[in-house]
């Protein structure tokens, strides 16, 4: 029996998506992934770097996994086939919201709400935008209602190719790596490889910039791109970012490092991807020469993290 088979590539094809036609509705969907992503840091144990804040890519969606309540489980989860929002008790209850173009984050708030008070599930979140464009607390917020089923189910599908390719890049790795996940904050589907090296933790950087980089990191990501960067794209960065790495190479072609809050960062675009003849191996190759950029700057001990499948 053959256990490592190459994955077939010829289906990996990315539709293209470009941030003005599907803006109003991913304004939506991100404020929506807010609202259900507060829930679960509302409610799970913490985890180390706030990876029990995060969201999980499914074959219909995204989830929340299981979350503790008393007893029992439930799970939130978005079906991005048949357009709808399950939450799923461990006691057998379910209760569905149907997502559709006019259901603003008011409604959307509110159906949530009051399907946790039906399925017996009592939770308060700070009910209003985190670092966002949009400043409207949810309950009120009557503005925000596109949603184009067959824009978030091609979202989603890109989504879904990107997360097979990083769990791929994720095995390659003998250190500790997060899971791949989506942090509903930016919405960015990311990845994330540790040294194990603990850093200083600068006096002035926030409660969540303390536990992010405590440690010495890698990070890679797939953001659809917002008010100030206007496309989709991945990108990589190095924390704390050696002297030096903006000068190292990146695969493929289209890659390049830019300025990035004051360091360098990686970015490939996605439409740029889209362009290559292969394009699940130039996002592998991408990934990879970025990681090899920062731990070759860093001093990571390259050679014996790595993996190797025979």
């Amino acid at each position: 029996m053959q256990l490592n088979q190459t994955p077939d590539t010829s289906e990996f094809e990315l539709p293209p998506l470009p941030l003005e036609e599907w803006e109003a509705t991913k304004d939506t969907l991100h404020l929506y992934l807010q609202i259900i992503g507060k829930i679960r840091l509302t409610l799970m144990p913490p985890k180390n770097h706030w990876w029990h804040v995060t969201l999980y890519l499914t074959s219909r969606g995204l989830t929340t996994g299981p979350v503790p309540y008393r007893f029992y489980t439930f799970e939130i989860e978005f079906d991005f086939i048949d357009h709808q929002l399950l939450i799923r008790t461990s006691t057998g209850a379910t209760e569905q919201i149907k997502l559709q173009d006019g259901l603003s984050v008011a409604e959307f708030y509110t159906a949530v709400m009051k399907s946790l008070d039906v399925l017996g599930i009592q939770v308060e979140i700070l009910a209003k935008p985190y670092d966002n464009k949009s400043k409207i607390p949810f309950a009120e917020d009557h503005t925000h209602a596109t949603y184009h089923p067959e824009q978030v189910h091609n979202y989603w599908r890109i989504l879904s190719m990107v997360d097979e390719v990083m769990e791929e890049f994720s095995g390659r790795f003998y250190g500790k790596a997060c899971p791949v996940q989506l942090y509903w904050h930016h919405i960015d589907l990311t990845m994330t490889r540790f040294s194990g090296k603990k850093v200083p933790v600068r006096s002035e950087a926030s409660r969540v910039e303390r536990e992010a980089y405590s440690h010495e990191v890698i990070s890679f990501g797939f953001w659809p791109g917002d008010e100030q960067v206007r496309f989709p794209a991945f990108y990589s960065y190095t924390f704390p970012s050696p002297p030096g790495i903006e000068n190292e190479p990146l695969q493929p072609a289209a890659a390049s490092w830019v300025d990035s809050n004051g360091s360098p960062m990686a970015l490939l675009p996605y439409e740029d991807l889209r362009q290559e003849e292969n394009p699940r191996q130039a996002l592998l190759d991408f990934l990879e020469s970025a990681y090899q950029a920062g731990a070759k700057g860093a001093g990571w001990p390259v050679e014996e993290l790595r993996v190797t499948h025979d």
